[in-house]
């Protein structure tokens, strides 16, 4: 097979994996609406708008749960995000302690970018989650087996995938010609794919951290659980803190615009630490 028909392939496996992720969930959204219109007498399309604005918050939940472990059960039963305990076995624990370092010295920078660059979320999709967050099983959903199923598609699958294509040829010094390149595609899909400019500069920010961490050791488990932490402290603060879900990062800081950026340059002292350590000791299990 000539290099033009493997690169033409490489691409319809790239689109493969992100149409049929999005699929998925749209099969499981439109199923779940359609099963819970007949058998309440409403319609279908009334459902679906409603569930859009954050309604059916416990339907909404259950669509993602599913859609999640199919998600999951289908990326690693075909082999497209290759799932083995290789990685785990080289006892990475240290790695895996500096990630969670890694995702709460990230968390304070990302919500001052996201503040700054004045990009706020559509409301029906604010109300979306906000449905998701309130429910006992949202935490299932958001803080478990989302982090899994994306990071399978978008790292494990997607990541991996365009690493291949962008490798250096055989007896070529260096695994890839500038491992960048996939790193940034894989990070701009994963924005995209999340439907709106405020999640997708969010996402891309992170996905460029997700990409890098997926790069260096060739496992989804740090990038999982840099994910976990990410979305476990937003529900938390959602369910813990209230007054923070329709504020600025300074209401935290009570208005102080001083304690805001102590707390900012704290994070910053766990962030750059450990970037610093990550990049001394990831690496790929023997």
């Amino acid at each position: 097979m000539d290099k033009y028909k493997l690169l033409m392939r490489d691409i319809l496996y790239v689109v493969l994996f992100a149409a049929l992720f999005f699929l998925i969930q749209f099969i499981f959204e439109i199923g779940g609406a359609l099963i819970y219109g007949l058998g309440n007498n409403l319609p279908v399309s009334d459902v679906i708008t409603d569930m859009s604005c954050g309604k059916y918050s416990k339907l909404l939940t259950a669509t993602v749960v599913l859609s999640s472990l199919v998600t999951v059960a289908l990326y690693g039963k075909l082999k497209w995000a290759p799932v083995s305990p290789t990685y785990l076995r080289s006892k990475p624990w240290a790695v895996i302690a500096w990630v969670v370092f890694l995702a709460l010295g990230s968390i304070l920078p990302l919500e001052w970018i996201y503040e700054h660059i004045q990009i706020s979320m559509p409301g029906h999709l604010s109300q979306l989650f906000e449905g998701i967050m309130k429910e006992p099983w949202g935490y299932v959903a958001i803080g478990l087996l989302v982090p899994v199923a994306e990071e399978m598609v978008f790292r494990g699958a997607i990541l991996r995938k365009l690493l291949e294509m962008f490798a250096a040829p055989a007896g070529s010094k260096g695994d890839a010609t500038n491992h960048w390149y996939p790193i940034i595609i894989s990070a701009l899909i994963f924005g995209v794919m999340h439907g709106n400019v405020a999640q997708g500069v969010h996402a891309f920010i992170i996905g460029l951290l997700l990409g890098w961490m997926y790069y260096r050791t060739r496992s989804v488990i740090p990038s999982i659980a840099f994910h976990w932490v990410n979305n476990s402290i937003a529900y938390v603060m959602f369910n813990f803190m209230p007054q923070m879900n329709d504020g600025k990062l300074i209401d935290l800081f009570h208005g102080d615009d001083k304690m805001m950026y102590m707390g900012l340059a704290f994070s910053l002292c766990i962030f750059i630490p450990a970037i610093i350590q990550l990049a001394a000791h990831m690496k790929p299990a023997k």
